[in-house]
């Protein structure tokens, strides 16, 4: 038996902001992050919506980017003083990923961290409060998924949080938001999007009521994301339907191990001038994971599937495979990010001299590679790697070489 779980409800188009209008209960809690909210405005719409739904509204601001540990529990304590029904989370996947564990941390004030990481493992919410997700960015897809990651800076881990009980009750895709996206976070983000709906397109959990969302994702997503990124805001708003459909797909299909060495590898490195930021580190290491899962015949045949769709061409398997994995490397080049973890500059732009020295990734290669393997989304990859395998995989992300293992 399998389960498909969605949010109950989605409003989706512009303006839907104001459904919060309709909601009922007594306090709601909106947790954001670091001002583009505010500064845009929508921050104070939310909360005027909320108001005139007859709730009193409290804040919890400055939530970071790739939230940690310490952030879930001063928020939960927030939330724990003031007593919310209504978990109202805005802004990216930082500030909704940390609300839904400060949602858990509130409603299990005993439950520790390390019990929060079990899989499909959290007892069941909504005994105090129901979780509203609505989302600024295009590619997290956290407003509809079953997912938070959750930073360990102590050990520079990223830790995903996998169950249904997460799953918000309510998503609010408005494309109003997501034009105040820079450009830069439009390409991160995009990727995010292709790299979730080509893994649940592949993934071991795949079903029927998966795949029509990953491909016509996969077809949105191929259509609108450059220009989207070039500027086009009617590509935008469509690509923000996009990046939602991916997340549907995910959260039931599952994911794979370009998910988990993005987890592994974000903070690693931390020490070294930055983090490599999610969605350019997908962008990065999902030609090579393609490369390396297509040694797995099922899993050709599926990416073959995706190439047709895509049209790209090619007679055989093998060829279908190579196009696709061009087509992803070609679409980098347009949203200028890097190849390879050694061209990848502080800023996340390509640099002929990356942020990670190679002494240090060789050095913390062993630890990465066996944490990665141990990441919840590698159980549902197509081709499970060997602690050697992982290594050199690895290692092909970081130089650019080509898989042929």
């Amino acid at each position: 038996m399998a389960r498909f779980t969605l949010p109950r409800d989605l409003y989706h188009g512009k303006g839907a902001l104001e459904a919060l209008k309709s909601f009922q209960g007594r306090k709601a809690m909106i947790c954001v992050g670091g001002g583009s909210m505010k500064r845009f405005g929508f921050l104070d719409r939310a909360r005027q919506y909320l108001e005139e739904a007859g709730m009193e509204v409290e804040l919890f601001e400055g939530i970071e980017p790739d939230p940690s540990v310490e952030t879930v529990m001063r928020g939960a304590e927030a939330m724990t003083k003031f007593e919310p029904d209504w978990i109202v989370a805005m802004g990216g996947g930082s500030p909704i990923d940390a609300a839904k564990a400060m949602w858990i941390k509130y409603e299990y004030p005993e439950i520790t961290f390390e019990e929060m990481c079990k899989v499909f493992g959290i007892p069941s919410l909504r005994r105090k409060a129901h979780f509203c997700a609505i989302s600024s960015t295009s590619g997290t897809a956290t407003e509809v998924t079953a997912f938070s990651i959750i930073t360990d800076y102590q050990k520079g881990i990223k830790y995903p949080i996998a169950d249904f009980e997460i799953t918000p009750d309510v998503a609010i895709v408005d494309p109003d938001l997501a034009e105040t996206m820079p450009q830069k976070l439009v390409a991160h983000t995009g990727m995010d999007a292709m790299t979730h709906a080509v893994e649940a397109y592949v993934s071991t959990a795949n079903c029927d009521f998966t795949d029509p969302l990953a491909l016509h994702a996969i077809g949105m997503i191929q259509q609108d994301l450059v220009k989207s990124y070039n500027g086009d805001m009617e590509k935008r708003a469509s690509m923000h339907n996009a990046q939602c459909l991916a997340g549907m797909a995910f959260s039931n299909a599952l994911l794979g191990i370009v998910h988990s060495m993005a987890h592994k590898t974000g903070a690693a490195f931390a020490d070294h001038g930055a983090h490599i930021i999610h969605g350019a580190a997908n962008a990065m290491y999902l030609p090579k994971v393609i490369a390396f899962n297509a040694k797995e015949e099922t899993a050709k045949k599926r990416y073959g599937e995706i190439a047709d769709f895509m049209k790209l061409g090619g007679d055989t398997p093998e060829e279908k495979v190579d196009l696709l994995i061009a087509y992803l490397r070609k679409m980098n080049d347009d949203l200028n990010i890097p190849h390879c973890i050694g061209h990848y500059g502080p800023d996340s732009y390509p640099a002929e001299q990356g942020f990670v020295p190679e002494a240090v990734f060789l050095e913390r290669l062993p630890e990465i590679a066996a944490n990665a393997i141990l990441d919840a989304c590698t159980g549902s990859n197509p081709r499970q790697p060997s602690q050697e395998e992982m290594e050199k995989l690895l290692k092909c992300c970081y130089y650019d070489t080509e898989v042929d293992f």
